[in-house]
Order: structure tokens, then sequence, then C-alpha cells
């Protein structure tokens, strides 16, 4: 008798005829064998675009510049500071050869500690001319953390400002300073630009490929310890060709974009940064959002398109500030929404409060060199991505989603983890093999710890993280859902959805609130409110009212933070109750 586990079978494809003895055993388990071993990946409807061979991303941003070369590339939106492309071109290619004459070869790491500043570009292009590595951290993160991310890349120099050099000066690593005044200690920016002039080409030069690392972007520490993502110049052009595919000739040097998302940020740099200067647009730069002075900007400068997240796009729904401003003057065509979902409550109610202006949501990931998805068929206007998803898979991209639990790749309208695959995909982690390996698997597929789905016209839809799904008594709660029902409640500002740990569901769903001004309502009122439109287990068990909701820089939710302050909350409560009792 002819058994399965006495017979090995090849691994027959769909469209194949089985063998005759597969009837002797089970047709039925075939088939059913066959659908579990199909591979359900998906690639973008729109065709491949060329990604050109060994040239770096600066020579690759700054291609024609000297067509453009009077042309602001970037304009400080509070001092009015310009930088032109001229000035872009010939100040990357100084610092450029002022690091190599400092010693910095291919390869060198160098954190760049400084705000949103029109010369930022110039800084990271230099860099990578030179070789070296670009490395962004976070201005406003405190000393520690810089220190943790200056011996994680294993960096040679930092580039910062005076007023973070305290947070630098004690590494022990050479430090320029990009402000005018001298500091003790210090190289300055001017000066070294002003000696390379001087210094001919007697400095060692070393060639630059394209395989080279170019940047080591630090990923989201909102879900776990902060990463150093490699990136080389090939990631980033090759991103840059899939996320500009739509960009029409007539377009190029007309766009006016909004820098406000941080430069250091993968968004920021990739996507604002290196996008525009590819495309001879304008960036208007601003260090930090104030409404006032963004909606001020959008109107002076002309902004056409604002790459922004949705804690801004709420401000600009819900601000009384808005009122201010005459909102017709606006040449606004655009919008990115980034880095968080954009409820469907707040993408309505910033559409009738900006007509006109069309919202792109976007999706995307540092360990991606930034963008994977966009919106809409640059050959036909109609064919337009639906509402609140993420748009289409951009070209030269693969896309699959598997079942967390098994790995099996899942059809259409089936949500799942997204994987991507595509030469934007990171070299790994720095130094971390272990989390590599868990991130990018053999086959080359990217695995993202987002939970989303492509439905039957392509749209793909983001449901939340798979870290951050909430599981109560066995069922998945997505916080971003119930974040969603919760701004639609007139007296809601902000809020955020965290698991709390409980002894019976395991976890339950918990709300921090931010109210307006003069609301009323009670915590009870609140869960009610939920109660009244999510099924039994989605339910918000418990409420506690703050003043903000923390965010990382690019608009993320602190979950984690906000988790730890609600635990702790329960801790001393349970202490103080327990003390009335003694």
């Amino acid at each position: 008798m002819i058994t399965t586990s006495h017979v090995l079978l090849p691994p027959y494809k769909a469209h194949v005829n089985p063998p005759l003895f597969i009837h002797i055993y089970n047709m039925g388990t075939y088939l059913h064998n066959l659908a579990q071993d199909e591979e359900h990946i998906f690639q973008s409807r729109f065709p491949a675009v060329p990604v050109p061979d060994d040239i770096t991303l600066p020579e690759f941003v700054l291609q024609n510049a000297e067509l453009y070369a009077t042309k602001v590339a970037f304009v400080e939106a509070v001092t009015g500071k310009e930088v032109t492309y001229n000035d872009v071109v010939r100040d990357t290619r100084r610092f450029s050869k002022a690091l190599r004459s400092l010693g910095v070869r291919r390869g060198h790491v160098i954190i760049v500690v400084l705000p949103n500043v029109a010369e930022y570009a110039i800084v990271a292009l230099g860099i990578m001319t030179a070789g070296g590595v670009f490395s962004g951290a976070n201005p406003a993160a405190h000393a520690s953390e810089i220190k943790k991310q200056v011996e994680a890349a294993e960096a040679k120099l930092i580039v910062t400002n005076g007023s973070n050099y305290e947070k630098v000066k004690g590494l022990g690593l050479p430090v320029i300073i990009l402000d005018e005044e001298h500091i003790e200690g210090s190289m300055n920016w001017n000066k070294l630009l002003e000696a390379a002039d001087k210094a001919g080409t007697s400095f060692f030069n070393e060639d630059v490929h394209q395989t080279d690392l170019c940047a080591l972007p630090f990923s989201s520490g909102t879900t776990g310890l902060s990463k150093g993502v490699m990136l080389t110049h090939r990631n980033l052009v090759a991103n840059l060709c899939s996320t500009l595919f739509s960009v029409k000739p007539e377009m190029v040097g007309q766009v006016t974009t909004v820098g406000l998302i941080p430069f250091f940020h993968i968004y920021g740099i990739t996507g604002i940064c290196c996008a525009t200067l590819r495309n001879k647009g304008k960036v208007v730069v601003m260090g930090r959002f104030e409404l006032r002075t963004f909606l001020n900007a959008l109107i002076t400068q002309e902004v056409t398109f604002a790459p922004i997240v949705p804690p801004i796009i709420l401000q600009l729904v819900k601000n009384p500030v808005v009122e201010e401003f005459d909102l017709t003057k606006l040449k606004l065509l655009a919008i990115m929404s980034a880095a968080a979902p954009l409820a469907p409550e707040l993408l309505t109610a910033f559409e009738n409060k900006f007509p006109g202006v069309q919202v792109q949501e976007a999706y995307g990931l540092t360990e991606h060199s930034c963008i994977t998805l966009t919106l809409g068929d640059p050959e036909d206007g109609s064919r337009i991505a639906k509402k609140n998803s993420v748009g289409f898979i951009l070209p030269n991209l693969e896309v699959k989603f598997i079942d967390p639990e098994t790995g099996r790749s899942l059809p259409k309208n089936t949500p799942g983890e997204i994987c991507v695959r595509s030469q934007c995909v990171m070299q790994g982690y720095y130094n971390n093999e272990e989390e590599t390996a868990r991130t990018i698997d053999k086959k080359g597929w990217l695995h993202t710890g987002d939970i989303g789905f492509i439905d039957d016209q392509d749209n793909v839809f983001i449901v939340d993280r798979i870290k951050e799904l909430i599981k109560y008594k066995g069922f998945q709660v997505a916080p971003a859902e119930i974040e969603a029902i919760l701004l639609t409640h007139p007296s809601i500002e902000d809020a955020a959805v965290v698991p709390l740990p409980d002894e019976e569901a395991g976890e339950i769903p918990a709300a921090s609130v931010v109210m307006s001004q003069g609301a009323k309502e009670s915590e009870e009122d609140i869960k009610n409110y939920i109660a009244s439109n999510v099924a039994h287990y989605k339910k918000v068990r418990v409420v506690h009212f703050v003043d903000t909701i923390p965010k990382s820089p690019s608009g993320k939710i602190m979950r984690r933070l906000i988790r730890e302050k609600m635990v702790e909350k329960m801790r001393a409560k349970l202490h103080s109750e327990s003390n009335v009792e003694k």
C-alpha cells in the first residue's frame, strides 16, 4: 500500500496536471496542500522604472543643478535665510573636501545633531560625497540618548550647533559647529569650508560607490530599542526612482514643499530634502511646529505641497487659531500624511475645511529607505487610490501579506503582516545580526511588523502594528480603530489607546484622552461613548485624562511610554488603597 509518508512529492505548481499516482492517495489532500503552498505576491500596477547604476545619492539628486543655479533650494520660514542650488552644489563639495582633509574615510559614521536648518542637506550630502555615513540624531534628545547613538554607530565625528554643543562636548569626538560663533574645543563650519577652498586637492581622495553605506538612521524606538538601519546609495536612489516616477516634466522646478518633518528622520532627509533637490523644487524649512508660523509660511511662501503628520492635521482642523488666517490665499495643492494612521473622520474634517487640497496617505519605514506606497496613477487622474488607503504599490516593489502565526502568504482582502521585497530594503541593522535575521528572511522579504491588506482594486490598507494589537480574551483590538472613534467626540482633542495587563482578560484597552477646554464629560462618559460604537470586546476599560499625548518627532504615538505611565498610576492607586485599608 502506498501512503503519503512513503512518497516524496515535488512542489508541483497550480497549472501543472497532477501525476496519476496522486489519485491513489487523495486528490483532496493534494489540492489542499497546493493551496497552502501557493504564494500570493503582489506587484505594482505601474511599469517598472529604471534605476541608474553606479551613481551616488548626492550625484543623483544634484543632476542638472547648474541649470537652476540661482533658484532658491532652501529658505528658513522664520529667519528668511536662503540657500540656492549653486550654494548646495558648491558647499556640498567644500564640506566633502573638508571632511576628507580631517581624515574621514569610506564607511566612517558622522552623527548630525541639528534642528531643521537651511544647510542640513548640505551637511548630509557632504558626508556622503566624502564616503562617510550620515546618521541624524534628534536635537531634542537627552545627552545620554545621543551618547547611546554615538556609541552604537561607532561614530568618528559630530556636527551640531551652539545650542546643542553641551550635549556632545564630553563624548570624546571632534565636533563641528554650524553657527557663526567660535566655541573653544570645536571646529567652525565656515572656517572649515574656507580652509577646504585653500587646500586644493592635497587631501586623500577615495572613490565612492553605489553599494557603499551612505546613511545610518536609527529606527523608531516607540515599539522597542532603537537600532541603526544600514542604507546604501543604491537603496536611497532606488527609493527615489520609485517614489518620484509620477512627477511629470512640467512639475520639475515648480513645487514648493514645507520642511517641517525632522530632517534627521528618513521621511525628512529622503522624502523632503532629497526628493525636492532631485525635482529642483524649494523647501521652506521649519525648525519646530508653531501653528501661526506654519500657516504664515504656507501663505507667504506659496507652499504647494505639505508632508505632515496626523497631529498637525488635527491642529489644522480643530485649533481656532486657523480662523485668524485667510485660507483663500493658500496655494496648497496637496498634503501627505504619514507616520501614523489618519482617522477617517479627521480626513473628512480636513477636506471640509480645506476644499481642493488633495490628501495623500503614504506608508513607509526607515528599513525600506522611506516611502513604500503611493496615491494614484499618473497616467490616469481618475484612478486615484481609495480614501483611507495608503495607495498602490510603487514600481519595482513586491509586497505580500502573511499570517503572523504560520508565515503563510494570504490572498486579497485578508489582513496579514506586510512584507516587502525590493532594491530599497536595508542591508540590515548595524552590529545586530539577530534583529536583522528576524526582520529580513532568507528570501529577502522585509517583515514590517505592520498589519494590512490589499483589495480587489489594488488599494493597500493599513490596519495596525502587530506589536500594538491588544489581545483581549483572545480577541484582537486595533488601537487605531478606537482612537479614530474617540476623535469623533466633540470634546476630545487627542487620544491614544494602549494595552494594560489584566489577570482575567490578558490585556484590556485603555485610553489616554486630551479633553478640550471647558469639557465637562467624565471618564465614565467617555467609556460609554466608545461602548455605544464598538463590539463588546473593543470597549475601553480604563480612561485617563491627560494634558498631552506624547509623540515621537515623526508624529508616532509613543505607546510604550503611555502604557508605562498608566501602569505606574494603577500601582500607585492600589498602594494608596492598601494603605487606607491598613
